[in-house]
């Protein structure tokens, strides 16, 4: 079997690696459990955890051991890596909450049978620490001048860092080592923003055991801007589908950029690298059957097969203005197109509906709308039901309750 190293960089995943040459023979040469940490700071997991959970899902076929560590304890801290502001404090009710959120949906990426993988909350060692004594195991093995070099702490020393949040890289570091200590994990694995934060780890391992430690960071999702990728007109795109729905899921990556589809395509799918090579060679209009391809695979990943195939039927009939099967909306009879755009979900406010309406963006079955102040006419409203149309791309059957 090819070293998993191989395949995650052939498909882009990997960043930065500490010790390369001694990972890459102990990925070749025996199953390594390893981990990768998410805090619940919200009831799903969204887009930017996206990358990391297929990297882990390739890890594991390789035949190594993933442990997922849910960070119930760090979250009542707040990691500061790419922040400019301080994490609201949460509840331990609402961190339990969406632990459990989150462990329903891993399951969607990641085999937790047979001890296949470990979910790990690390709660469990963290609330009944003695602060005393940590500070004397573990914080004499940081040193703050190497700590405040680090682009986690260095972005924010301009607007304010707390000591609350100057503990997580001593908290993380110390989960690694407690990982290692209880399943024998010598691998961190995860986002780019946390390479110091793990360094840090790997080095506390090695200080406290004399063990070897590794870490390993992906890369993160990005437009061709260099931008996270996963936010839209209507926020972040999560992967529950009460909070984004599985046809704007779909929809969300039916549109990505014609030259970042490749590189979605080989981090978010199990697509062969042939294949995608095939269906992203060229750069006409040809790259919309790749685009709905992608949209499939993923939407497949995140909410099931069936799912897909009914989103995608969805979104044919959308196109082939195909009533019957097109995307529905039910609201409360309207005002006027105004209020029809925001009950639908298609403008967040008034003023964005009014934008949009102005700009000739809006049509309502076969005419286009160019007044805030239109309202449905008697004959559409003894029907009961019209299409709503906004820009080229989104086609909505709308039923008045």
């Amino acid at each position: 079997m090819k070293n998993v190293l191989d395949v995650l960089k052939e498909r882009g995943y990997v960043k930065q690696v500490v010790f390369e040459d001694e990972l890459y023979e102990l990925l070749g040469s025996q199953s390594v459990t390893f981990y990768t940490g998410y805090d619940p700071t919200a009831d799903s997991l969204h887009v930017g955890h996206f990358v990391t959970l297929m990297a882990m899902a390739h890890m594991q076929k390789a035949g190594h051991r993933p442990i997922v560590l849910i960070g119930g304890g760090t979250a009542m801290v707040g990691d500061p890596s790419g922040r400019t502001d301080m994490r609201s404090m949460m509840t331990k009710e609402t961190i339990q909450h969406n632990v459990d959120c989150f462990k329903k949906q891993m399951s969607r990426f990641i085999d937790f049978s047979d001890g296949k993988a470990i979910i790990a909350n690390n709660a469990d060692w963290l609330y009944n620490l003695n602060y005393i004594d940590f500070l004397r195991e573990i914080g004499t093995c940081f040193s703050v001048n190497q700590m405040l070099t680090a682009e986690c702490f260095k972005q924010r020393l301009e607007k304010g860092l707390s000591f609350l949040e100057f503990n997580y890289m001593l908290m993380q570091g110390y989960d690694f080592l407690e990982l290692n200590n209880r399943y024998h994990c010598v691998l961190q694995a995860g986002g780019d923003d946390q390479w110091s934060n793990m360094l840090a780890g790997a080095d506390l391992i090695r200080r406290k055991t004399g063990k070897k430690a590794y870490a390993l960071t992906f890369s993160l999702l990005t437009t061709s801007e260099g931008k996270k990728m996963g936010k839209t007109a209507k926020g972040a795109v999560w992967l529950d589908a009460n909070k984004t729905s599985p046809f704007d899921f779909f929809q969300y990556w039916r549109n990505v950029e014609d030259d970042r589809v490749a590189t979605c395509m080989k981090l978010l799918t199990f697509m062969d690298l042939d294949e995608i090579a095939t269906l992203t060679a060229h750069s006409d209009e040809r790259m919309n059957a790749a685009k709905e391809r992608l949209a499939y695979e993923v939407t497949a990943i995140v909410h099931g097969k069936d799912v897909a195939d009914e989103v995608l039927k969805q979104v044919k009939a959308s196109f082939s203005l195909d009533v019957n099967n097109m995307p529905t909306a039910e609201i409360s009879q309207p005002s006027n197109i105004v209020d029809i755009l925001v009950k639908c979900g298609q403008c967040k406010s008034n003023g964005e509906a009014r934008r949009l309406v102005e700009g000739g963006g809006v049509s309502v079955n076969d005419e286009k709308i160019t007044s805030h102040t239109w309202a449905l006419p008697a004959e559409v409203l003894s029907k009961g039901e019209f299409v709503l149309h906004k820009g080229k791309k989104v086609h909505l059957r709308v039923i008045i309750r």
